[in-house]
């Protein structure tokens, strides 16, 4: 049981790490800062967070602002130079190193890929649209622990750091991990501060998480799955494919339930290019 205690206390204090990061990403990195809000001293702070967390808090800040740019060279106009001074690099130089080892291409073509096409242009470009397969699939109901997400969708990860952080001080992580993610809004017709989520892991029959984590109930049945490689900032375009061009096509209804991702790559541990993540669209 102190093992334990123990364990979630430590999950419990970078819980508050990872929430201060999110509200302060623009801010020098400053571990004696860090080491002060997990109430844990200067000296030790630095190996506790890397042991529990598998990368160092330099590199977990680098990761939050470079999926930060991803998002801003897709959705806004800021030029390329000033995305990149937000997001921490003395260059511009620097940046597209950084962001095309992480993102595959150059921030320019990152940003290009996901320009508008001209009404006049489009018919032919749609030749050249990514397109997708969709595997049909039944599945039982999943029994998950979540933690509610309020805002923005692209924001999303935060609350996924801090949830992995508390099942991690519950016992609840282990090999086979799965995550979810439920959507329960339409971003286009919703606000964005009214957005509604949850980030989810799985977890067996009779475990009872405490704390902000609360059982949930993934619905079982039919889904449409499209499996999306790369960047969780460019999946507005499977959306609009699965939605726009399959659904309107395949006869099926969707059903009075919320959209779900799974996320089966760890964003930690490979480039964003090659993070695989699932849509499952709930069929009636």
């Amino acid at each position: 049981m102190n093992e334990r205690t123990t364990h979630a206390d430590y999950a419990d204090r970078l819980e508050r790490v990872f929430r201060w990061l999110a509200d302060h990403l623009d801010d020098t990195l400053d571990l004696v800062r860090l080491a002060d809000v997990a109430c844990l001293s200067p000296y030790h702070f630095h190996r506790v967070y890397r042991a529990m967390q598998g990368e160092t808090a330099a590199e977990t800040v680098r990761r939050l602002r470079l999926h930060r740019a991803a998002v801003e060279l897709i959705t806004g106009e800021l030029p390329v130079a000033r995305i990149a001074r937000r997001a921490g690099y003395g260059s511009q130089e620097a940046f597209t190193r950084a962001f095309k080892s992480a993102y595959g291409v150059p921030p320019a073509r990152y940003r290009a890929s996901f320009v508008p096409i001209p009404a006049a242009s489009r018919q032919e470009s749609e030749m050249e649209t990514t397109t997708y397969e969709v595997t049909l699939r039944n599945t039982s109901p999943i029994r998950v622990a979540a933690l509610s997400h309020s805002g923005p969708y692209v924001n999303i990860g935060n609350t996924f750091e801090r949830m992995m952080a508390m099942a991690g001080g519950q016992g609840l992580l282990g090999p086979g991990i799965r995550t979810f993610g439920v959507y329960y809004d339409d971003p286009a017709a919703t606000p964005a501060s009214a957005l509604r989520s949850d980030a989810c892991l799985v977890i067996p029959d009779g475990v009872v998480p405490t704390g902000d984590l609360q059982v949930r109930e993934i619905r079982g049945g039919r889904y449409a799955v499209v499996l999306h490689v790369g960047s969780y900032a460019e999946l507005e375009r499977p959306y609009k494919w699965l939605y726009g061009t399959w659904l309107v096509q395949s006869g099926e209804e969707p059903d009075n339930a919320p959209i779900v991702e799974e996320y089966l790559k760890d964003a930690r541990t490979v480039p964003q290019s090659e993070l695989e993540t699932e849509i499952w669209l709930p069929l009636r």
